[in-house]
């Protein structure tokens, strides 16, 4: 397993946790949004370009929800 492989497991595992326990507090949710940006610098840096467009819009589709549900409670 080469590094970039290994990126972008520890990108994959880490939005798959943290979107998990979203339910427990709204810092799972900002930490779902970062793990989307590491897994769309993944996808760039590996050259499936898609993936990481799609997931640089997850992040900002839950950096928005962090941001309502912050404001909420």
């Amino acid at each position: 397993m080469d590094l970039l492989t290994a990126f972008g497991l520890f990108a994959v595992s880490s939005m798959l946790v943290s979107y998990a326990l979203e339910k427990r507090s709204h810092w799972y949710i900002l930490a779902f949004s970062g793990s989307c940006v590491l897994a769309s610098a993944y996808g760039f840096l590996q050259g499936a370009w898609p993936f990481g467009l799609v997931e640089a819009v997850w992040s900002g589709v839950a950096l928005r929800r962090w941001w309502l549900e912050r404001q909420i409670g």
